[in-house]
């Protein structure tokens, strides 16, 4: 059953960059006593993401961080190395955190997975956003298609806060 409103996000780890290499983020080094506006995509670097998705969250970093939010991440089913050169290319260094989930991990963990195996992407994430407060989802937005971005944008999200 898909995460809603009022659950706890399950422990599973993330792959961040640091400066000594690839590390693992578990769910609570994210969400734990924090205000946290997570948003997924299907893939780095793919249209709707890169050119919508993506750039709504940056536009909004703070406008959002004004109405109490400590984080805004990203997470994708890419590995932490595409994770990091899509944060490079869109300047987001510092502004938000992009959490690798490579192998769906957290995206299976919470029943927010399509099969994207048709166009040669395998599994992929739905693309939706949701406020964390302590681990807890507070607010969610899940898009219907993949190539939609109506519903789970920056500017959704802050209209919620």
């Amino acid at each position: 059953m898909p995460i809603k409103v009022g659950d706890k996000l399950p422990n599973v780890n993330f792959r961040v960059m640091t400066a000594e290499g690839p590390k693992p983020k578990s769910t609570d080094d994210v969400f734990k006593g924090k205000k946290v506006a997570l948003f997924a995509v299907p893939g780095a670097f793919t249209p709707t993401c890169s050119n919508l998705h993506l750039p709504s969250f940056l536009n909004n970093v703070a406008a959002i961080k004004a109405k109490g939010v400590d984080t805004i991440a990203v997470t994708g089913v890419n590995d932490v190395f595409v994770m990091e050169a899509w944060k490079k290319a869109n300047n987001a260094d510092g502004k938000i955190d992009f959490l690798a989930d490579g192998n769906a991990e957290f995206a299976k963990a919470i029943d927010m997975t399509f099969d994207g195996s048709g166009p040669g992407l395998g599994t992929r994430s739905k693309r939706y956003s949701m406020l964390v407060e302590d681990g807890v989802v507070k607010k969610l937005n899940i898009e219907d298609a993949p190539g939609k971005c109506d519903l789970s944008g920056g500017q959704a999200l802050l209209a919620q806060l």
